[in-house]
């Protein structure tokens, strides 16, 4: 495991529980917060070392922030067994899948994935071992990717509980701008608008339209410019839906803030419908 936080974290936590491998190593930079996940249950042996830490392994997966990840699996490519599986859990794909593809070794092992669970919380002490059941994992496959890589990947990731969907990079990048890039943006821009000292007013409709809000400022910097041409066309898209009701208020045009109001409803029912747990 490389890179042990909420999200490493539960991936240990998950294969630990679930008796699934032999060891769980944590591979990371700060060996207090390798022992904490350590203490935590997330894995069973921490280095500092990735030669030493994925030089007998099975699979690797690299949980580090998205502009860090194509340069860690290359370094775990040359670090761990030809036969090894490598896959990621970073939130954007392109630009990591591109630039893995240009180097040989790294390419013929990994596949890019992105397991659709988390939360506004961040490291090690806030994972659990059912954060990936019943979520959805996105594998995203180039020309590159080998066969057998991708078999194994789907292994993997369903042994966790994930239900597998595969689609190409960039296609997964457009799509997670709308349904989790651009909630966020919203989530921070609304938790920004509200006046600090209106705050004791703000009840439930606030704190569950800014929850994610919450979340690693480092994070979603690095997620937003990774991802930035999507997104910008995201918020664009919101800022017409905005725009909508804005000009609907300024006639006090009751039908068309209606139909606003009910085709944002109709959507969310879908939503609803599918049943996702809760994160």
């Amino acid at each position: 495991m490389v890179g042990v936080g909420l999200i490493g974290g539960s991936i240990g936590m998950a294969l630990r529980d679930r008796g699934l491998v032999d060891e769980v190593v944590g591979v990371g930079r700060d060996m207090g917060s390798l022992e904490q996940a350590r203490a935590r249950g997330a894995i069973d042996r921490a280095t500092t070392d990735m030669a030493d830490g994925v030089s007998r392994a099975d699979v690797v997966v690299v949980c580090t922030p998205v502009g860090r990840v194509a340069e860690d699996v290359r370094r775990a490519a040359d670090a761990a067994p030809r036969g090894a599986l490598i896959t990621d859990a970073g939130s954007t794909k392109r630009a990591i899948v591109e630039a893995v593809d240009k180097l040989p070794r790294a390419a013929e092992m990994f596949v890019a994935a992105h397991p659709l669970a988390g939360s506004e919380r961040s490291g090690s002490a806030f994972a659990r071992a059912d954060l990936y059941e019943g979520r959805v994992c996105v594998l995203t496959p180039s020309t590159r990717t080998a066969p057998d890589r991708l078999r194994r990947a789907r292994e993997f990731w369903s042994s966790l509980g994930t239900r597998i969907i595969e689609m190409g990079p960039a296609e997964h990048d457009e799509v997670v701008a709308y349904t989790s890039h651009l909630p966020h943006a919203l989530a921070a821009s609304l938790a920004a608008t509200v006046p600090a000292d209106w705050l004791p007013l703000a009840a439930g409709a606030f704190r569950d339209g800014t929850r994610v809000a919450g979340a690693d400022t480092e994070l979603w910097t690095a997620i937003f410019r990774d991802n930035r041409g999507p997104l910008m066309n995201a918020v664009g898209k919101l800022q017409d839906r905005l725009s909508s009701l804005k000009y609907a208020l300024m006639n006090d045009d009751e039908e068309s803030i209606r139909r606003w109001w009910n085709d944002a409803r109709a959507r969310r029912s879908l939503f609803e419908s599918q049943k996702f747990p809760e994160a």
